[in-house]
């Protein structure tokens, strides 16, 4: 195996070489999770966030990096999973599984994006996210999720495919 070189660091985000490949990483960590939570009432929690890279508002699943700060080194996938799920919605859930786990960009990355089903929800807190985040809730029917997404797009928002991924993979239809 070639050995990794470091083009460039920051707190958060390097540039690195493997022989004639150029790719980026996360220093601290290469997982993450999204969570697709449902509600008793069969509504998506959905969160809404302005994203610096693609310069607009994007719609996705509750998600964060595992172990990305100090406090939380040694949390498990689970333990990332719910964090980020009472941190973005202000849900708690009792029963968190693992649905599917797969890079997220093999081509740009080695970070693994996992994905969980979160289920009997319990509301806690307001959410919102950590400081520094801008983090809006939205819950949604699943029978209205099509035209939701038609909705959000019409206002310029972007949709992150992992909705459809986690749905897809816990097996729940939307129309």
């Amino acid at each position: 195996m070639e050995e990794e070189i470091v083009l460039y660091q920051s707190k958060w985000l390097g540039l690195y070489r493997k022989g004639s490949w150029d790719y980026t990483r996360r220093p601290h960590s290469d997982h993450c999770v999204g969570i697709l939570a449902i509600t008793e009432a069969e509504e998506i929690l959905l969160v809404e966030q302005f994203r610096i890279p693609v310069g607009k508002t994007v719609v996705e699943i509750p998600a964060g990096l595992v172990g990305d700060e100090p406090e939380f080194t040694g949390e498990t996938l689970a333990q990332t999973a719910a964090r980020e799920l009472l941190e973005e919605t202000g849900y708690r859930a009792e029963k968190i599984e693992l649905l599917i786990s797969s890079p997220t960009s093999a081509g740009m990355t080695p970070e693994t994006t996992h994905l969980f089903l979160a289920k009997e929800l319990s509301k806690e807190t307001e959410g919102g996210g950590t400081e520094g985040e801008n983090i809006t809730l939205h819950k949604i029917p699943l029978a209205r999720l099509r035209s939701y997404f038609q909705e959000k797009q019409a206002e310029g928002c972007m949709i992150d495919f992992k909705i459809h991924a986690a749905l897809a993979a816990a097996n729940l239809p939307f129309s």
